[in-house]
């Protein structure tokens, strides 16, 4: 995992296969809190998701890389509470 406190307010997050997955809100103990434009769809719309930090690769000029493409990571992003979103 790469150091989350180098990650800033309004990074871009993308996947390994370099797709947008969101942008940082701000980062909350182990998990990135991405913003609620970033927030899914249908129920999943309109709030807070949230991106572990187990799937930061790298932190590197204001982007912070995920070790998983795009559509695999979108698929383990967790609700406030913690509980994964369902697709």
């Amino acid at each position: 995992m790469a150091d989350l406190s180098n990650i800033k307010e309004h990074a871009e997050v993308i996947g390994a296969d370099g797709v947008h997955v969101g942008t940082v809100d701000r980062v909350v103990g182990d998990r990135i809190k991405l913003t609620k434009e970033d927030g899914g769809e249908g129920h999943h719309k309109g709030h807070h998701h949230y991106i572990s930090g187990g799937l930061v690769a790298t932190v590197k000029d204001g982007t912070v890389r995920l070790s998983a493409n795009a559509d695999v990571a979108i698929t383990f992003e967790e609700e406030e509470e913690g509980e994964e979103a369902a697709n």
